[in-house]
């Protein structure tokens, strides 16, 4: 499909073309200067009436007849296509689209979601809520209208996320993280791949429906695969032998506007008066009121209401439970 801007160019691209042969050819003809051949083109297809440069011989007059004749079928059809682009709505779509792709280009450090069913849907709100950039993917084309109606703070972008050239309209090369949600489990894997050579250093959380697509997805890259069908199930039964358990999860992962949240904090992040400090002095730092409920060292292993004593050294990560006014006052702190 070609771009919407080439195609409303054509009509202007199309006179441009029709100038250059009559002057060229009044040059070649009559003999005529530049700028001589350059008027008598205006005036012949602007059909202006003025007097010629000089009495045309007859093969002059034969050119300037087939110039007429060809101007006019080209302001038709030029007039034509600009009243049909008006009509169907092209112009709007155009510069619309040229916003969007501005806006997207404006991204940085976003997440970039292929699919929009359940999945991504819940996805987007999610992020929302967390105040995360995020651009949408989706291919099928009756449903982005209707999606842009329902979600005008959504960016969405219309093509295939398997295509490479869709990922780079999307930021791909910017990205912090990408959720391939798309039901069928072939297309998450290539997304994976594309994804994964196109930036070797995103974040990248896939859905799958089978066993074995997990482990697929894995080795193609993906960072984290999430089967929605076993989660579901897991939570089901987990509520009937652990409901309060469940419950707070669920509170804590709340759409409430002062649901509990869980953030972490990495070494780095940290100001540099509490590196390599203890857990009690990091915690006592401008007191914000979250609690630290874990760390993780630098080999990836998890330890569980840490002791106040414990040193946080390079490559180690805080975990910090609390409001979101509290993780927002606790980021504003450190950064």
């Amino acid at each position: 499909m070609q771009p919407k801007g080439w195609e409303l160019l054509q009509p202007l691209m199309l006179l441009i073309l029709i100038a250059s042969i009559g002057i060229t050819g009044y040059m070649i003809v009559e003999d005529f200067r530049f700028v001589e051949a350059l008027y008598m083109t205006v005036i012949t297809i602007t059909t202006a009436g003025f007097t010629e440069v000089r009495p045309l011989s007859d093969d002059g007059r034969i050119f300037t007849v087939c110039m007429l004749i060809l101007s006019w079928i080209t302001l038709a059809w030029a007039i034509t296509r600009i009243i049909q682009h008006i009509i169907n709505g092209e112009i709007n779509k155009y510069f619309k689209f040229r916003k969007l792709m501005n806006s997207v280009n404006k991204l940085n450090n976003h997440v970039i979601i292929c699919g929009f069913g359940r999945n991504g849907q819940q996805a987007a709100r999610t992020l929302g809520l967390h105040n995360h950039q995020f651009v949408v993917i989706e291919k099928r084309h009756e449903l982005v209208p209707k999606m842009g109606e329902e979600h005008n703070h959504v960016l969405f972008i219309h093509g295939d996320a398997t295509d490479d050239d869709v990922l780079k309209k999307a930021g791909i090369d910017r990205a912090s993280a990408l959720i391939s949600s798309l039901p069928v489990d072939a297309d998450n894997v290539f997304i994976v791949l594309s994804a994964r050579s196109l930036n070797n250093k995103i974040r990248i959380i896939s859905r799958a429906s089978e066993q074995s697509s997990a482990q697929k997805l894995k080795k193609a890259g993906a960072d984290h695969v999430i089967m929605p069908d076993r989660i579901g199930g897991t939570h089901m039964a987990t509520l009937v032998s652990k409901p309060d358990v469940i419950e707070f999860i669920d509170y804590i992962s709340g759409e409430e506007g002062e649901s509990i949240h869980i953030e972490s904090v990495d070494y780095q992040q940290l100001p540099a008066p509490l590196h390599d400090c203890s857990l009690r002095e990091i915690m006592d730092w401008k007191k914000t009121g979250v609690n630290c409920i874990g760390v993780r060292n630098g080999e990836g292993k998890f330890q569980i209401n840490p002791p106040d004593e414990l040193q946080i050294k390079s490559g180690m990560k805080v975990f910090v439970l609390g409001t979101r006014a509290q993780i927002e006052k606790m980021k504003g702190n450190i950064d």
